[in-house]
């Protein structure tokens, strides 16, 4: 699996093949001229996690990839015809993108305050039939999973989280191998802060990794 981090929730996995981009949002950067994408997954829709903007270039330049988002993203998306035609990911999704089987979960994005509405936010797990849980991706909510999950992309930090509460999440995921997202929103001695937090209170059977920003790194 090679992992490319495009800041904050952005992400590049590629996976027995097939290659995935999540969350193309307004804090991501270094998206200019990716091609070649099998898909584009969007957990909700807020604006650091889809850029409306942004959309159309990026859909343009990869005019085979499949395109999920959640159900409100999707209907939004296709409503103001965006960016091509979005199908809409439920919890209990599954479909397949290449060799890749991506199943969705969760539904709901975390509680920020109960004066906000709640919208819908729904978690993916890329694998196969033999690992259905090869990589996870959350988006914004703190969603556990039955199975175990290999790779984690797990909040650093969120205006719905608190710091004890992103702990407690990497430990009862408990992956084999984690690393934070939903970074942008600190400063850069806040995000060694967080991170330091995180390292430090994981569980003995996690690997925690920073990615380096805009730079592939393999995880075997």
């Amino acid at each position: 699996m090679r992992i490319t981090h495009f800041g904050h929730s952005c992400l590049l996995v590629e996976i027995d093949g097939t290659t995935i981009l999540f969350d193309p949002g307004t804090l991501s950067h270094g998206l200019a001229g990716i091609t070649g994408l099998d898909a584009i997954l969007v957990t909700h829709q807020h604006a650091d996690h889809m850029d409306v903007d942004g959309l159309p270039d990026l859909v343009a330049a990869n005019p085979n990839a499949a395109l999920y988002a959640d159900p409100q993203t999707t209907q939004q998306l296709n409503d103001d015809d965006v960016a091509g035609t979005w199908t809409a990911a439920n919890a209990g999704d599954e479909f397949t993108v290449g060799s890749v089987t991506a199943r969705v979960a969760g539904g709901e994005h975390a509680i920020i305050h109960p004066d906000i509405p709640g919208i819908d936010n729904v978690a993916y797990l890329l694998g196969d039939a033999d690992r259905p849980a090869k990589f996870m991706h959350p988006g914004d909510s703190l969603f556990v999973p039955q199975e175990k999950v290999d790779v984690l992309a797990t909040p650093a930090a969120a205006p719905w989280m608190k710091a004890g509460e992103g702990v407690d999440y990497l430990r009862a995921v408990a992956p084999r191998v984690a690393f934070p997202i939903h970074e942008a929103i600190l400063s850069d001695a806040g995000v060694g802060f967080f991170n330091g937090l995180l390292q430090n209170m994981k569980s003995d059977g996690t690997d925690f990794l920073v990615l380096p920003r805009e730079d592939a790194l393999d995880i075997s």
